[in-house]
């Protein structure tokens, strides 16, 4: 990985130096290489300028050996980096003999000595030589005002030392006479005056959020000084830990089945291997057929918390099932009957109480079912003339938004009673905003637009050239995902009103299918289709990594566990929902035998 480009400039003087320069030693019990410092053998240092290796004091080098060495090629700036990047990790493990005869074989420097000095009397407290090194470190950093932060920084310190100590006098100075004068954060210097009033050291810690006066704190400090100083002259903290861990990641965000959190620790990991995360852990794979619908099945939802599965049919029933926590399969848990036009669309209340359902373009009725009881709370219809076709909970849950094609949009409380409505608005699907204020609701226009039922503006949001047949919007608000009559799935950026991707391979014509966004942190879309599959896409890709086979019929609705990333039902004409896990624990040549397979698209 490249560095940032800062004082790159100065790498011979810097960076590394020749091995006869590279043997320095002090005629004290002590010696420094590379701005460490380590122990020496009878006054002889650990590593010497003749090659000779610890302890001896004696060359074991020829003069040929010691020719070949000085002629020996010179390291390039990438070798550099990476020596002195190993060279740091060894410093922190404490191996710092190690580090020295690295550097000194190598012909490498740690760090300047300058950066050195400054580092050891911040560690041991010693404020006015830490100041004045920064004088020497000025001439190396590229930023003026870099010398001014960091100056503040030292003299925070310093100042919250004092009040520990009890040197109230002392600390009232640094505030007065130190830090007031650079001029510099004068809010923080205000928040740094109250702290004058702690009675004691505890109360001081707690306030200033620190750790108090010791290593902890200092080594906090460095690490943000260090981010004020070029890396030629000092390596930021813990560099190659953030790179290894930034590959880490990078491989995790390009592996198109990793569904699991991100666990930001090495320690979780083999650097050894590439990440890789097999298909077979993936949700293309039948766990359940679930067969109690007797018809089609238009619609399939799990609550909020994953503990529960809504399925609505054209049988007129809704069906809530209940998700074993460890095994993940589901049981029947009651049926909500009397929905005389079928149900093609389910909304869980935000405390997943309350279940809403909704039927076809003929049904002007909605009923709002208590989940725990399985009682019919409210039974909804304004006018016989409605078609209330889609609904979406309020944020607060306490109210919702119901409407259909025949231009009906109404705001209403749990028990039905009407709060607001929108006139002349043919609604195909609706979503409630985070703000508890704006709907967003698709049209016949063939767009999306905002409600604002508070100060009843409204305003256009997404443009499409065909039919919006539905939608979903992701938690945290950003993204739109709409299935688009002719053109299949889209993704839309709501904030900046763009078109994000178009996925390719379900089969949209004029059918309503639901798609929905999944997995740990919503990384995939999942949609049913007419050709009788699931697709499945990561969010970055067009192409599907995923299709799902075992239906027979259309697919109409696809949803995915929220709790459970490796948990997915779709729900289907040919009267079944079927659930969608990993693959079972067989034999590898029997789980590539399945019939109800993913396919391999990513070949």
């Amino acid at each position: 990985m490249q560095s940032n480009g800062a004082g790159q400039g100065q790498d011979s003087e810097l960076s590394c130096l020749n091995s006869a320069q590279n043997g320095e030693s002090s005629s004290a019990g002590g010696t420094h290489f590379n701005g460490l410092l380590v122990s020496t053998n009878n006054g002889n240092s650990v590593g010497t300028n003749n090659g000779a290796g610890p302890g001896s004091g004696t060359s074991t080098a020829s003069g040929s050996e010691v020719g070949s060495m000085k002629k020996k090629k010179r390291l390039s700036q990438s070798e550099e980096d990476v020596i002195r990047l190993i060279g740091q990790h060894l410093h922190g493990l404490g191996l710092n003999q190690t580090v020295d005869l690295l550097m000194q074989e190598s012909g490498c420097r740690l760090e300047h000595t300058s950066a050195t000095k400054f580092r050891n009397n911040v560690m041991e407290g010693e404020w006015e030589k830490a100041e004045n090194d920064l004088n020497e470190l000025r001439a190396l950093m590229h930023s003026p005002n870099a010398i001014v932060r960091m100056k503040f920084l030292l003299l925070q310190q310093k100042y919250l030392e004092y009040l520990e100590d009890g040197k109230v006098l002392e600390a009232l100075q640094v505030l007065r006479g130190e830090l007031t004068p650079l001029k510099y954060n004068t809010d923080r210097i205000h928040v740094l005056s109250g702290y004058l009033m702690c009675s004691h050291a505890e109360d001081l810690r707690a306030k200033a959020e620190w750790d108090g006066k010791g290593a902890n704190s200092r080594c906090r400090l460095l690490d943000k000084l260090q981010t004020y100083l070029p890396p030629s002259v000092m390596l930021p903290p813990r560099r190659l830990q953030t790179l290894l861990r930034q590959a880490v990641e990078l491989q995790r965000d390009r592996c198109l089945y990793h569904n699991t959190k991100l666990d930001s620790s090495l320690d979780s990991v083999s650097l050894l291997l590439d990440h890789v995360c097999s298909r077979k852990q993936f949700p293309c794979y039948t766990q359940q057929i679930l067969t109690e619908h007797c018809n089609e099945v238009w619609f399939c939802k799990f609550s909020n918390n994953g503990t529960k599965l809504a399925t609505g049919s054209k049988d007129t029933t809704v069906i809530i099932w209940q998700v074993d926590p460890e095994s993940h399969q589901l049981k029947l848990l009651r049926t909500l009957e009397g929905h005389a036009y079928g149900v093609s669309y389910l909304a869980w209340s935000p405390d997943d109480a309350y279940l809403i359902a909704c039927g076809p373009d003929d049904c002007s009725e909605l009923w709002l079912w208590n989940v725990q009881t399985g009682e019919l709370r409210t039974k909804m219809s304004q006018s016989h003339e409605d078609s209330l076709t889609s609904v979406a909970w309020n944020p607060d849950g306490k109210r919702f938004v119901t409407g259909g094609q025949r231009g009906q949009f109404y705001q209403c409380d749990l028990d039905g009673n009407l709060l607001d409505s929108w006139e002349g608005v043919r609604v195909q699907c609706l979503w409630c905003v985070g703000d508890g204020r704006t709907v967003l609701a698709s049209d016949t226009h063939q767009r999306i637009r905002g409600y604002n039922f508070e100060d009843l503006t409204d305003r256009n949001i997404v443009q499409e050239d065909h039919p919006i047949m539905s939608f979903t919007v992701s938690k945290n608000g950003r993204l739109a995902l709409l299935n688009v009559a002719t053109q299949g799935v889209h993704l839309w950026d709501l904030q900046d009103r763009v078109l994000v991707r178009k996925y390719q391979g379900v089969t949209q014509g004029f059918y309503t299918i639901h798609s929905c966004f999944g997995g740990h942190n919503e990384d995939f879309i999942a949609s049913g289709s007419e050709d009788h599959k699931v697709y499945i896409w990561h969010r970055r890709s067009e192409l599907p990594i995923a299709e799902l086979t075992g239906h027979t019929r259309t697919v109409n609705c696809v949803s995915w566990n929220p709790a459970i990333p490796g948990l997915m039902a779709s729900a289907s004409d040919d009267g079944t929902v079927r659930v969608w896990g990993p693959a079972p624990f067989l034999d590898t040549q029997v789980v590539d035998g399945l019939n109800e397979n993913c396919s391999n698209m990513d070949s």
